[in-house]
């Protein structure tokens, strides 16, 4: 499939933490390749440790373009050197922001409670058509954001969302999937 033209960066957000979990590690790669492959620049956190580290190695080994965008508030010794460019920003809430402003479209992956913020704070820019007028999806891989649905679905039945709101978020099960379903 080609890629939209109007995608030229993908905002990224996925665990610093590594996993044992061989499905999500591939995931990474996959995702890393495909967008090697059609040319859209990574724009991710910025760090050296485990996912991170992971997505950032696979972009560079496949002669991608890689821009992290690193905050002062986290210790130095994290900061990957070798990207394609590097953005340091003051804080965590300037680096969110800096990275949906950079961003054609923005991805999640499993991660913890730093992919969850960064990608609820996507969502509601793009309900607010504020910070992030560009889709907003996730890679559910092995049904790790399934509940995340389930939790939607649950806001939408009580009357606190509606349909126009959950059809923001879009999902799937590979990068090839996901890019169809923006």
């Amino acid at each position: 499939m080609n890629k939209p033209s109007s995608i030229r960066y993908a905002a990224v957000y996925l665990g610093s933490a590594e996993t044992p979990v061989p499905e999500f590690r591939q995931a990474v790669i996959d995702l890393a390749d495909y967008l090697a492959e059609h040319e859209i620049t990574l724009v991710f956190g910025g760090s050296n440790t485990g996912m991170m580290k992971l997505l950032a190695d696979r972009m560079l080994k496949k002669n991608g373009k890689v821009i992290g965008v690193f905050t002062r508030s986290l210790p130095e010794k994290l900061i990957r050197n070798d990207l394609t460019e590097s953005i340091i920003t003051q804080d965590l809430a300037e680096r969110k922001k800096e990275m949906l402003r950079l961003a054609d479209v923005i991805i999640a992956l499993p991660g913890s409670f730093g992919t969850f913020d960064e990608l609820f704070d996507a969502l509601a820019q793009q309900k607010l058509k504020k910070e992030s007028p560009c889709p907003v999806g996730v890679l559910n891989i092995k049904g790790f954001y399934d509940p995340l649905f389930a939790l939607l679905q649950n806001s939408s039945d009580a009357g606190f969302s509606s349909a126009r709101t959950l059809s923001l978020l879009k999902s799937g099960t590979t990068p090839e999937e996901l890019f169809r379903n923006f």
